[in-house]
């Protein structure tokens, strides 16, 4: 496949993911009373924690591989069965312990663990694709999953439980992931099996995990706890601006989980770095173009996409346009770390995450909600200026076309 072409498949196929997710929330918010709604958010963000670390753990650390097809191929074998065994233990273990307890939303955490391995197990087999240069196979069986999930919730009844819910969303995964397998399996079959590699202590995705962890927990509770010993709008307010930059979200997610294969084609680290600091170029460029697009929409639009949050989002567009320009600058910095050297990016994640949440605090005591919005922004720049900071040094390091260590580190699973 073309390079452009594997580009957009990629880009389709993480498009077509985050809008599965979308519409599921969408659907049972019109499907749910207001309590059960509740608890299918809460049990469906359980989930979203869960496919964070499965992709960390395996995905990430497997899009970075390179070698030969027989070797990539048994890693995608190995990854995929992996998170299927994996799913299984933990999503028994979640419904044993939530079968003897009273209430709907032990009931509906009880299926979210039946249907684990369905969910988790599809989603591990894009990353295979990925990896294989096959992002339309990807893209496929998303958008065969996406058609099932829609066509399954809306044959529902209004005021189904949450637990019923969950199992329909969980169970119409299957034909997605049914199809994935087959098509996996035509491009590995007869590949080595190797699971000991992802419990071995070096493995790349025990590193990734604290990534995940530190990056989206530091976030999000910050955010939380200023609207907790603060004013609840800057929750609402944050909420609100972010959502609206929802788009680029799917192509930063694009960037870092399926970008690797893509310019791992690319013949020395040299062109990948230079490729990527173009990528940087481009999202940026993106970002900043979206935000003058949505401080241009009429006033009407706007409250029909927020409501009353509209005015208070509008205000914070400066700011969040601004930082998320920033974020593309670094995701794409960590994505060229990731293929230098990917033990380099941990230390990054953990310092400037929590710098990030002392620009949040001391903005918003400085300047309100607005200031808590520019303090976000100046602790994505900094993060962005320190991961290019070390691509520069390393890409020095590991001048001229030879492997470096990482390199081989990638190609062993450490």
């Amino acid at each position: 496949m073309k390079a452009r072409t594997a580009i957009v498949c990629s880009v389709a196929d993480q498009g077509v993911a985050a809008l599965t997710n979308i519409l599921v929330l969408v659907a049972a918010a019109r499907l749910s009373t207001v309590a059960d709604f509740a608890r299918f958010s809460a049990v469906y963000l359980v989930f979203t924690v869960l496919l964070g670390v499965s992709g960390a753990y395996t995905g990430q650390p497997l899009v970075l591989r390179r070698g030969e097809h027989e070797e990539v191929g048994g890693a995608c074998r190995s990854a995929v069965t992996f998170t299927l065994l994996a799913a299984a233990g933990l999503g028994a273990l979640l419904a044993a312990v939530c079968l003897p307890l009273p209430g709907a939303t032990p009931r509906a955490l009880m299926m979210l663990g039946l249907v684990l391995p369905v969910v988790l197990g599809q989603d591990t087999m894009r990353y295979a694709f990925s990896t294989l240069h096959l992002p339309h196979l990807a893209l496929a069986g998303d958008a065969l999953r996406l058609a099932c999930v829609l066509g399954a919730l809306a044959m529902q009844p209004h005021g189904a439980p949450a637990a019923r819910l969950v199992t329909v969303w969980g169970l119409s995964a299957l034909p997605a992931l049914l199809l994935s397998a087959a098509l996996l399996h035509r491009r590995v079959a007869g590949t080595p099996l190797r699971l000991k590699v992802l419990l071995r202590r070096g493995h790349l995705g025990r590193r990734f995990v604290v990534e995940f962890g530190v990056g989206n927990a530091t976030s999000q509770l910050s955010v939380l706890g200023l609207g907790v010993v603060g004013n609840a709008l800057v929750v609402g307010a944050l909420r609100g601006a972010t959502t609206l930059f929802g788009p680029l979200n799917v192509l930063f997610t694009s960037a870092t989980g399926f970008g690797p294969p893509l310019l791992g084609r690319l013949a020395s680290e040299r062109r990948r770095v230079r490729a990527t600091a173009m990528l940087a170029a481009v999202l940026a460029a993106t970002a900043a173009a979206w935000a003058t697009a949505l401080a241009l929409l009429p006033d009407g639009i706007g409250r029909h996409l927020l409501g009353d949050t509209w005015p208070t989002a509008a205000a914070l567009l400066p700011a969040t346009g601004s930082q998320y320009a920033a974020m593309a600058v670094g995701t794409c910095g960590l994505l060229a770390l990731r293929m230098l050297d990917p033990r380099t990016t941990l230390s990054i994640q953990v310092v400037f995450s929590l710098a990030a949440v002392a620009f949040l605090a001391g903005g918003y005591v400085l300047g309100g909600v607005p200031g808590a919005a520019w303090g976000l922004c100046l602790g994505s720049v900094c993060k962005a200026v320190a991961t290019w900071t070390r691509v520069a040094r390393l890409s020095r390091r590991t001048a001229g076309d030879q492997v470096p260590v990482s390199a081989r580190a990638i190609r062993s699973g450490s």
